[in-house]
C-alpha cells in the first residue's frame, strides 16, 4: 500500500541520517533553524508517529499531548530506536479505522476541539509533516554535518519530485 511504503521511505531516510551523524553534531544548536538541533527536528517529527501510535490504542489522537522526550532528541540509538517501532507500527497497520482527532489553539486555556478523523488520514498528515522537517533537517544538515550523504529526494514531496521530472521531460 502507497502509504506504507511512503513511511517506510520516509523512516528509512531518517534512519539513515541519523546513523550517519556524529552525536555532537546531532545535539548542536543550528543558528539557521533558530538554534535548535538536528534531534529535535528528528524528535518532533517522530513523535508526531509515535501520538499516531498511541492514538490507535484508545482512539484519540493528540498531537499536543506530546513526549517532548530528550532522550530521543539527545541521543541518536534512541532515536534510531524510535524509528524502528515506528516502522513496525506502520507495517503492523494495513487496515483504515476511525479515529478521533483532538485539538487545541487557545494559548491561555486547554480546551479542545474534537473531531472525526481515521487511521489513513492521519497517517497521511504524519507523511507531510515529516518531509516538512525533513526539508527544515536539510538545511542544518548542510549547516553543521556536510559530511552526510542526503538522498537526492531528502524533504521533498512525491508531488514536487513528480512535476519536476514532467517539467525536464517536457522541456526535451
Amino acid at each position: 500500500m502507497q502509504l506504507i511504503k511512503a513511511s517506510h521511505s520516509i523512516l528509512s531516510q531518517l534512519a539513515t541520517i541519523t546513523e550517519q551523524i556524529e552525536e555532537r553534531d546531532f545535539t548542536t544548536p543550528c543558528p539557521s533553524l533558530g538554534n535548535s538541533s538536528i534531534g529535535q527536528h528528528l524528535r518532533h517529527t517522530l513523535e508526531f508517529f509515535l501520538c499516531l501510535e498511541e492514538g490507535c490504542k484508545n482512539g484519540v489522537v493528540n498531537y499536543d499531548k506530546r513526549a517532548h522526550d530528550k532522550l530521543i532528541e539527545s541521543d541518536k540509538f534512541i532515536a534510531l530506536s524510535a524509528i524502528q517501532r515506528i516502522k513496525t507500527f506502520v507495517a503492523d497497520h494495513k487496515e483504515d479505522f476511525t479515529l478521533q482527532l483532538e485539538v487545541g489553539y487557545e494559548l491561555d486555556s486547554e480546551a479542545s476541539v474534537s473531531m472525526g478523523t481515521n487511521y489513513f488520514r492521519e497517517l497521511t498528515y504524519n507523511i507531510e509533516h515529516a518531509v516538512h522537517h525533513m526539508a527544515i533537517m536539510k538545511i542544518g544538515i548542510r549547516e553543521i554535518a556536510k559530511y552526510i550523504s542526503l538522498p537526492s529526494d531528502f524533504g521533498i514531496a512525491a508531488s514536487t519530485i513528480r512535476y519536476k521530472e514532467a517539467t525536464m521531460t517536457n522541456a526535451r
